[in-house]
């Protein structure tokens, strides 16, 4: 069914929006996925009349999740077929529920944007720049130390320890926000990265790769020396931009390189500290590796690599996996939430790199969350007028939401980890 309301969708930018795939089995399979919306609807005690918390204004919204599930539910709410007042209330109770549409998703293609344009960070972000999450300086946090398993072939075995120690850091809730808070708490998470990479007046510092500039600007700001690598043309202009206004264009060499994401081979130069923010987890499981392996090999001995990134945590659920497949299709391809443990084996097993510290914040992404919502609906007017049209601007909203109804459930989490090299001799 194609009601009037997407005749006004642009079926070149958004195909898949304009023409919804028909329900399997037609009326009966639309009528199936309807009634089991109305049970985990019940199970998850969201109204649907009286008080509704969710209101269903096309029947199109039962044809989407019949056909894609969860990626057909987001997809709706793109195609203004759902609303309400509160939408992460919804996909907290829905995920925290289980709902699970009967029908497997369709397959997605690797069809995203990837690079988030300038122009639609600055929409958000508190300091203009920056899509990740903050640390509100408001908060104490509380640290132990705790040994891991390693994860490297033959551990415990010869010279190789079975277990190690990592400093284990932990941000409580901060209090009495608001949402000029964001800035700020951006470019403390920023400065925390920094002091973590131990960079200081005369470090050689590689930001890799690039997460809009935040991260090299403070650092030419310490009077280190700093490299910024980006596979984007556009995001590299956007850089040095930001680099003069900020007045560290003389410090900041800005990189462009097509195998940003495969490992850089052609890029030759060593360095006393590697920051990432927000990277390692929008990309493959192949590409984190390359990256990983990156690191190493341009990490001067002795020196550290601080990554700041999202992981899934134990209490991620089928229903949670199924519910971000959207982000990955029309956001970031490549997206993969790993979870620590999997940050360490990879560390462990395909690089000379061990994880030494991990620091998490994932209280301080929620209220990043909701700041960023806040100000990207104040922005409605500017977005539009930067050509984000009414069904782009839906999906950035519902993807707030989503990631904010995620973290507020436990099944995604902030982490700062620190990395060095296992071997202080020289590399595996």
């Amino acid at each position: 069914m194609n009601g009037n309301h997407l005749d006004v969708i642009d079926d070149h930018a958004w195909p898949t929006i304009a023409h919804p795939d028909p329900a399997p089995l037609g009326r009966v399979g639309r009528r199936l996925a309807e009634a089991h919306f109305a049970s985990a609807a019940r199970k998850a005690e969201l109204a649907l009349v009286d008080g509704a918390d969710l209101i269903i204004d096309h029947d199109d919204f039962f044809d989407r999740i019949a056909s894609a599930g969860w990626t057909g539910f987001a997809e709706s709410y793109m195609a203004g077929e759902w609303r309400s007042e509160d939408v992460t209330g919804v996909l907290y109770k829905l995920i925290g529920s289980g709902y699970r549409p009967r029908r497997t998703q369709k397959a997605k293609g690797e069809t995203g944007v990837g690079e988030l344009p300038p122009e639609l960070v600055r929409l958000f972000s508190g300091d203009g720049m920056s899509a990740f999450p903050a640390i509100f300086t408001s908060a104490v946090s509380t640290s132990v130390r705790t040994s891991v398993k390693s994860h490297v072939p033959g551990a415990g075995r010869g010279r190789e320890p079975g277990k190690h120690f990592v400093d284990i850091r932990t941000y409580d809730p901060a209090r009495n926000l608001e949402r000029d808070d964001l800035g700020s708490g951006q470019r403390q998470a920023t400065e925390a990265l920094l002091d973590a990479a131990n960079v200081r007046a005369g470090t050689h510092v590689l930001e890799y790769p690039s997460a809009g500039g935040s991260a090299a600007i403070f650092a030419a700001k310490r009077r280190a020396a700093v490299d910024t690598l980006t596979g984007d043309v556009e995001m590299a202009a956007a850089l040095k931009e930001r680099f003069t206004l900020a007045g560290v264009a003389d410090s900041v060499q800005t990189v462009v390189r097509d195998s940003v994401l495969s490992g850089v081979s052609d890029w030759r130069a060593r360095y006393d500290a590697i920051v990432s923010v927000d990277k390692l987890e929008v990309i493959t499981p192949k590409q984190r590796i390359a990256v990983l392996r990156a690191m190493d090999r341009m990490l001067q001995m002795g020196g550290k690599v601080a990554i700041q990134m999202t992981v899934a945590t134990d209490e991620m659920t089928t229903a949670g996996r199924d519910a971000t497949r959207v982000l990955g299709h029309y956001i970031w391809p490549g997206l993969d939430y790993p979870t620590v443990d999997d940050m360490h084996r990879l560390a462990d097993r395909h690089t000379g790199l061990r994880i030494i510290s991990q620091t998490h914040s994932g209280s301080h992404t929620i209220e990043s969350l909701k700041f960023q919502a806040l100000l990207f609906a104040g922005h409605t007017r500017e977005a539009a007028a930067e050509g984000f049209d009414a069904v782009y601007r839906r999906l950035w909203a519902y993807q707030f939401a989503l990631r904010r109804a995620l973290f507020e459930l436990g099944m995604l989490d902030t982490v700062q980890l620190v990395l060095t090299h296992r071997n202080r001799g020289g590399r595996r």
